[in-house]
């Protein structure tokens, strides 16, 4: 499992990072480990780093790659949107970066049992965290064809939503991923050559419901700022507008405010090589920014906030 996890963007986002000898860096959700065993290779001296994940399974892996830094590193089951809560039990200082990088990890997409894939049957679950106690399963078999309608469009931005609502309840009870991704794909309506599996924004929508994605990203966004220190490098990784989308207005709202300085003019993407060598790097979005030192006036500009060229996709 190991051998098979590829970070995406991990030198541009070691480079973003900007990794300094002695700091404190927070990996908020540190998956299998990809970028946090960079960061650590870098921590120097007195180097800290904090890694957080919901995912048990994915820690103990983590912690596994990360063992040769000893004290340096410090995993946490916890999920991305208690930073705070974590800063504050462990009366850390401010950091000198945070890293989030919003996507499934390989080890939850290629385990069957995980259930976040229609690629290989397996129970529909699909939680991160798995203390948690709903499962797409109780979302697909007990909601009602309305709210897994909606559910289908607001986090799926599912054009079909209604119809495969619809074709999902009478064919209940939904066994298993390979039943649903059948149920669903005999449902949507063709059009054209289609470049993603019928089942895929389904999936997308259950896996971010059973999560609470949004709730949990909203919070991680509004908290932040508090851990970071003058100075301290921000840097978000997402892989559909959903997530991107919240994350580029945060960073407008706060760079108005003065608070942050973006420093991404415009997203950045996976080269075509680094996509050739791993197709899940396709989507991922990088946004960084940079917490403005109030005691250094006049080093970002007014407010911190760009020129409107500068933070549009």
């Amino acid at each position: 499992m190991e051998a098979q996890h590829t970070p995406v963007l991990v030198a541009e986002t070691i480079d973003w990072l900007a990794v300094k000898t002695g700091g404190l860096y927070v990996d908020a959700t540190v998956g299998l480990g990809g970028h946090s065993l960079e960061i650590a290779r870098r921590l120097g001296a007195g180097g800290r780093l904090l890694g957080l994940d919901r995912d048990t399974q994915a820690l103990g892996i983590a912690r596994s790659r990360l063992s040769e830094f000893g004290e340096k590193v410090t995993l946490v089951h916890a999920n991305f949107s208690q930073i705070g809560e974590v800063f504050a039990e462990r009366n850390l200082p401010p950091a000198d970066g945070v890293l989030a990088d919003l996507g499934v990890s390989s080890m939850q997409l290629d385990l069957g049992e995980r259930g976040f894939s229609f690629r290989s049957r397996g129970p529909l679950d699909m939680r991160m965290d798995r203390d948690m106690e709903e499962t797409a399963s109780d979302i697909v078999n007990t909601a009602g064809e309305k709210e897994l309608a909606d559910l289908l469009y607001q986090f799926g931005e599912e054009r079909d939503s209604r119809r495969i609502a619809r074709t999902i309840v009478r064919a209940r009870p939904i066994r298993d991923t390979e039943h649903l991704a059948t149920v669903v794909a005999g449902a949507r309506s063709v059009r054209g050559r289609q470049k993603l599996h019928p089942a895929t924004k389904t999936f997308l929508a259950l896996r971010i419901a059973v999560n609470r994605e949004m709730e949990e990203l909203g919070q991680f966004l509004s908290r932040v700022p508090a851990t970071l220190s003058p100075g301290g490098r921000w840097v978000m990784l997402s892989y559909h507008s959903l997530e991107d989308r919240p994350v580029k207005q945060c960073f407008q709202r706060l760079a108005h405010e003065g608070v942050l300085k973006i420093l991404t003019k415009k997203v950045i993407q996976a080269s075509d090589a680094e996509i050739a060598a791993n197709p899940r790097a396709r989507s991922a979005k990088m946004r960084v920014a940079e917490k403005i030192d109030p005691d250094q006036p006049g080093t970002a500009g007014k407010y911190g906030m760009p020129q409107e060229e500068e933070w549009q996709e």
